[in-house]
């Protein structure tokens, strides 16, 4: 989110680190969901304007949870609750699990803790 909102303090470096990635970038609904809401809260309707025009033109492609991976997750917020782990986040460490991805861009220090599979850590971007 900090790449679309102007105002927020790490736009520039998670905007310039954005654009060396090649789309679609690979979400979670979850994920999608939290980011809508939280853009919405900071950059109101012109921030979630922005999120909606990068789903448009194929930003984001999305993993969509199964009930197995559902219960992953479950398993994953109890596991990490000390940490702590959102529904949001578990679908995302479920979604590396399932696809074999390491890299997360994101600015959440909780990745620097969570594992994929338990014992590989996420090469987290910025």
């Amino acid at each position: 989110m900090a790449a679309l909102d102007p105002g927020d303090n790490n736009h520039r470096l998670c905007f310039n680190v954005l654009k060396s990635f090649p789309a679609p970038l690979l979400t979670t609904w979850p994920c999608m969901t939290e980011a809508m809401y939280l853009i919405g809260e900071r950059a109101g309707y012109r921030g979630q304007e922005k999120l909606r025009e990068q789903v448009e033109r194929g930003v984001f492609q999305f993993s969509t949870p199964t009930f197995h991976d559902a219960l992953r997750a479950c398993v994953l917020m109890r596991q990490y609750a000390d940490v702590p782990m959102d529904f949001a986040d578990a679908s995302l460490v479920v979604a590396a699990e399932t696809t074999n991805i390491k890299q997360i861009l994101t600015l959440d220090g909780h990745f620097h803790a969570y594992r994929i599979d338990g014992n590989t850590p996420f090469e987290v971007i910025p």
